[in-house]
């Protein structure tokens, strides 16, 4: 006879209060889990202070249990602003302000300045699953939420939630895709003459300035080697008149916590560092996440964030490189576009109805956009099926 299970549900404000053992074991039974899901990204990203209430993300993490086994979590914020998302929703709070409303808390499920798709209802199975998603209504009721929003979710769960009245917003995103390539003058030669004869020319640049890479394996990571890393990545949101999201105690404790995920990527001149890169990465992907520099030299960018990276990729049996956000520039360098989404329920009708009659046009020009992105993608004639 098989056990009941009486489902409990509890709203946590720290990952402290579950084992990484416990997390971790649930995130690595979905098809889509990936580090930046793990206990040790998430936590840090708290402990730190780079994501937390003090910033405007108040941990929420929704959970359901029985008795001392956790079933069901999903990564959730109380959130107070819309910056670190990288879905804009900046038009749908200024209407809610306009019609005297609040939009602000606001629930969201996603990986604070982070814009990867994977698992966000994390579940032993369909019923824990489906008891996570009762129990998010029922916390955004009790809070007075205006809207509750999941970005970047996995495919499975997309369709769920679209089942359960959310609404579906589309985006594009662009990633390198690794065909079983030796090196990376098979990749150059798949690509269209001029793109092949551009890239050999921006990587000349970058040896003609005297520019030499350095690679760090995460275990191998010195406290030095975090700091010239941060002093790079603090000089380029200087330089875009921004703040940086994440702090040196931050990259430090991921350090730590989780190098064999981790590799820093150093560019060299004259026996000087000057630019850094750090990609994280597991067995089917990498991800291009952070770059700086603290001195210009043409196309290094290119070089230190993309090539390199590849590089890796090609020498590691890596399937897929995600470079972040946006960047239609990718597309010259080999990367291709990719379809994302994220899920929003907004909770007065009105607005609802409002959101969803934008969404329908907006996801109109979103297709048109890709199906032109497909329509000029860097390989050559023979490969243009490469995207599917």
């Amino acid at each position: 006879m098989s056990k009941q299970i009486h489902y409990r549900t509890r709203v946590l404000d720290s990952l402290s209060e579950i084992s990484a053992n416990q997390w971790d074991a649930l995130l690595y039974q979905q098809a889509d889990g990936n580090p930046f899901l793990s206990h040790a990204f998430l936590h840090a990203l708290h402990e730190s202070g780079s994501a937390s209430v003090n910033t405007g993300w108040h941990p929420q993490y929704l959970t359901i249990w029985d008795e001392d086994h956790l079933l069901a979590a999903m990564p959730l914020y109380e959130k107070m602003h819309s910056y670190g998302e990288y879905v804009f929703d900046w038009a749908w709070a200024d209407a809610y302000q306009r019609h005297g409303f609040h939009y602000y808390p606001k629930l969201l499920s996603a990986i604070p300045f982070t814009p990867v798709a994977g698992n966000r209802l994390l579940a032993k199975d369909q019923n824990a699953r489906l008891a996570l998603l009762d129990a998010l209504e029922k916390h955004m009721a009790s809070g007075a939420y205006s809207s509750a929003h999941i970005l970047f979710p996995a495919q499975s769960e997309a369709e769920l939630l679209q089942a359960k009245g959310y609404l579906l917003r589309t985006g594009i995103q662009f990633h390198w895709i690794n065909r079983d390539y030796l090196n990376f003058e098979q990749f150059l030669s798949q690509l269209e003459q001029k793109k092949r004869k551009n890239i050999r020319a921006e990587r000349r640049k970058v040896r003609d300035a005297g520019v030499t890479f350095q690679h760090i394996a995460g275990k191998d990571m010195q406290v030095e080697d975090w700091q010239f890393f941060k002093r790079c990545y603090d000089h380029t949101y200087t330089d875009h008149h921004s703040s940086p999201y994440l702090n040196l105690d931050f990259f430090k404790r991921i350090g730590v916590s989780m190098p064999e995920h981790l590799h820093l990527i150093f560019a060299e001149r004259h026996g000087k560092r000057i630019a850094s890169s750090l990609l994280v990465y597991d067995d089917a992907r990498l991800y291009g996440r952070y770059w700086g520099c603290i001195e210009e030299v043409p196309c290094l960018h290119f070089e230190t964030a993309y090539y390199q990276a590849i590089e890796f990729c090609i020498a590691n049996n890596i399937g897929i490189f995600e470079g972040g956000a946006q960047g239609e520039h990718k597309m010259a360098r080999g990367f291709l576009p990719q379809k994302t989404c994220s899920l929003h329920f907004l909770a007065r009708p009105e607005f609802s109805d409002a959101v969803a009659h934008f969404l329908e046009r907006e996801t109109e020009g979103i297709a048109h956009y890709y199906n032109e992105l497909n329509d000029r993608i860097p390989f050559k004639n023979a490969d243009k099926s490469l995207n599917g």
